[in-house]
């Protein structure tokens, strides 16, 4: 596996290796000894995630679960190709309020860790699209929330993205109070 920095230093992208032939191919996509290894400590995974976006250009997000049920989440597609988009919400952190997004898919295999205290959303750029995560926390409703997916310059590469109500009806980041502290 190869860890790759990004523009905030606790978001990283992970390229797991793929072996493959005329059958197709095999990749570990989670080993703790060999991310420790190369680097990489992440907390302990309670939960799994799995949702499919049937339209392109489904936007979910910004999302967070507010502390003491914060969520780090290891994002990867199963199927199809989305745009990953990571906040800083840590008050405090240099780099609060900005993103980093990259693109995973099925053909890259890139996951995207992503730390509690961060935003997270994602836009499908395939119809059909999944998206599948290890949680750090188990969810919880009390906690849920969202920030409006417009309101920090992200370029989407989609105009009128298709939005759940809740997303619709977000505070701008402006506008919310973040629950993080610098050490989310």
């Amino acid at each position: 596996m190869r860890i790759k920095p990004t523009a905030i230093p606790d978001v990283v992208v992970i390229v797991p290796a793929r072996h493959g032939d005329a059958r197709g191919f095999f990749s570990e996509s989670w080993n703790r000894r060999t991310l420790e290894r190369a680097g990489l400590n992440l907390p302990d995974f309670v939960q799994d995630n799995h949702s499919i976006s049937t339209a392109t250009g489904t936007l979910r997000g910004l999302h967070y679960q507010a502390p003491p049920h914060a969520q780090g989440k290891l994002v990867r597609c199963g199927r199809g190709r989305l745009f990953d988009v990571a906040v800083d919400a840590r008050v405090g952190s240099p780099t609060y309020g900005q993103w980093v997004g990259e693109e995973l898919s099925f053909e890259n295999g890139r996951q995207l860790w992503i730390p509690a205290g961060f935003l997270h959303g994602f836009v499908t750029r395939e119809a059909d699209t999944e998206i599948v995560y290890k949680c750090t926390d188990h969810y919880d409703a009390s906690a849920d929330g969202s920030v409006r997916w417009d309101s920090l310059g992200i370029d989407w590469g989609v105009d009128a993205p298709v939005l759940s109500d809740k997303d619709q009806k977000a505070p701008a980041f402006a506008d919310w109070v973040s629950p993080f502290g610098e050490q989310a």
